[in-house]
C-alpha cells in the first residue's frame, strides 16, 4: 500500500486536471497493452496492431524488456536526459525507449486525442462538482475504489509499499482512460517545483473508446489534416490553459517546438497568450473553441469570413518538420 501524507496547506493546494497529456496517456496505454486482461484489452491490442503497422514489433520488443509503469515514467520528466536514462536499468536503452513511445504516441494516441480529452474533461468535471459541494476530503473518498482517505493520509491500495511526504509540493489528481487492472499510479519528477500527480483509471474507460465504431472522429481527422496532428493535439490540450513549458510536457516535444506551435495557433487567432513574468500562458479563444467543437461537414465561420475571396489564402503553412 502506498501512503501519501498531507499537511493542511498541501491539502488546500490539491487540484484536478484533465490528464497529464498525450505522452503520459501513451505510457498508461502501453501498461494496458502489457497487463490488460479480458475482451476489451484484446480488442485494444488488435487496434494497436492496426494503427502501428510495421512499428508494432518495436512496441512488443520494448514491453518485453520493461514494465511501462513505472519503468517509462521518466519520459514525463523534462529534466531527465534520454541518453542517460537507460543506465539505471541494465540492458535498457533510454534513447530507444523514447523513440518507440513517441512513435506510439503519434500513431495511437494523437489521432484519438480530441475524444480522449473530452472524456477526461468530463471525469474532471464530475469530481470537481464533488469537491465544490462537499470538499476535498469527499473528493478523495469518491476518487477511486482503491483509494482511501484516512486523515491526514491518502492510502492507495494494491500499489507497491511506500510512504510519501510532499514537502510542500502540489499534487494533481488526474484521470486516465488506460492503466491495467483498474489501478492508480503516482508520478513525480526531479524537476524543481513541479507538482506530483496521482493518476487514477476511469472505470470502463477503455470500453468507452471501443464502443465507438471509430474513435478518430471525422471532425478530428479533418482538423489534423488542416493544421497537423501535433498542432491539433496542442489545440485540444489548451482547453485547459497552460504555459509553454507545460504544453511541451503534455505533448512530449521540445520547448522550442511547443513555442513554435503556440505561435502559429496564436497568429491564426485560435489561442491567446498572456505573460506573467517570464512565463507565457496560452488559452483557447472563442474561435479556437468553435473549431474544436465543429461537427463534421459544418461550416466554420472564422475572422476571414468577410474578406474578399481573393484574400482568403490561409496564413498557416505546414511542412513535414512540423510533425513530432
Amino acid at each position: 500500500m502506498l501512503l501519501i501524507n498531507f499537511t493542511p496547506g498541501e491539502l488546500a493546494r490539491v487540484r484536478m486536471t484533465a490528464g497529464l497529456g498525450p505522452v503520459a496517456e501513451s505510457i498508461f496505454a502501453l501498461d494496458l497493452f502489457v497487463n490488460g486482461r479480458g475482451y476489451a484489452a484484446n480488442q485494444w491490442r488488435r487496434k494497436i496492431r492496426t494503427l502501428l503497422g510495421d512499428n508494432y514489433m518495436d512496441v512488443e520488443q520494448l514491453t518485453r524488456n520493461c514494465q511501462p509503469v513505472p519503468d517509462l515514467l521518466w519520459l514525463l520528466d523534462r529534466s531527465a536526459d534520454g541518453a542517460d536514462a537507460g543506465q539505471w536499468a541494465e540492458g535498457r536503452d533510454g534513447r530507444r525507449e523514447r523513440a518507440v513511445v513517441f512513435e506510439f504516441c503519434r500513431s495511437v494516441i494523437l489521432p484519438y486525442w480530441g475524444q480522449l480529452q473530452s472524456y477526461l474533461e468530463s471525469e474532471r468535471e464530475i469530481r470537481g462538482r464533488i469537491a465544490i459541494t462537499n470538499g476535498v476530503e469527499a473528493l478523495f473518498g469518491a476518487l477511486h475504489s482503491k483509494v482511501c482517505w484516512n486523515p491526514p493520509v491518502l492510502e492507495v491500495h494494491d500499489e507497491p509499499d511506500g510512504e510519501i511526504h510532499l514537502n510542500g509540493r502540489q499534487i494533481l489528481l488526474s484521470p486516465t482512460m488506460f492503466l491495467a487492472r483498474g489501478r492508480c499510479a503516482f508520478v513525480q519528477t526531479a524537476e524543481e517545483g513541479a507538482p506530483a500527480a496521482l493518476v487514477f483509471s476511469v472505470p470502463g474507460g477503455l470500453d468507452k473508446l471501443l464502443e465507438a465504431e471509430d474513435a478518430r472522429t471525422p471532425g478530428g481527422q479533418v482538423l489534423a489534416a488542416l493544421i497537423g496532428t501535433t498542432r491539433a493535439a496542442a489545440l485540444s490540450t489548451l482547453t485547459e490553459s497552460c504555459t509553454t513549458g507545460a504544453l511541451s510536457k503534455r505533448l512530449g516535444i521540445s520547448l522550442a517546438g511547443a513555442s513554435k506551435h503556440a505561435t502559429v495557433l496564436r497568429e491564426a487567432g485560435l489561442i491567446s497568450t498572456t505573460r506573467h513574468g517570464n512565463k507565457a500562458l496560452h488559452t483557447l479563444t472563442t474561435l479556437g473553441m468553435d473549431l474544436l467543437q465543429q461537427p463534421p461537414g459544418a461550416r466554420c465561420h472564422t475572422r476571414e469570413t468577410h474578406r474578399p475571396r481573393s484574400s482568403m489564402t490561409p496564413k498557416v503553412r505546414l511542412s513535414p518538420a512540423d510533425a513530432l
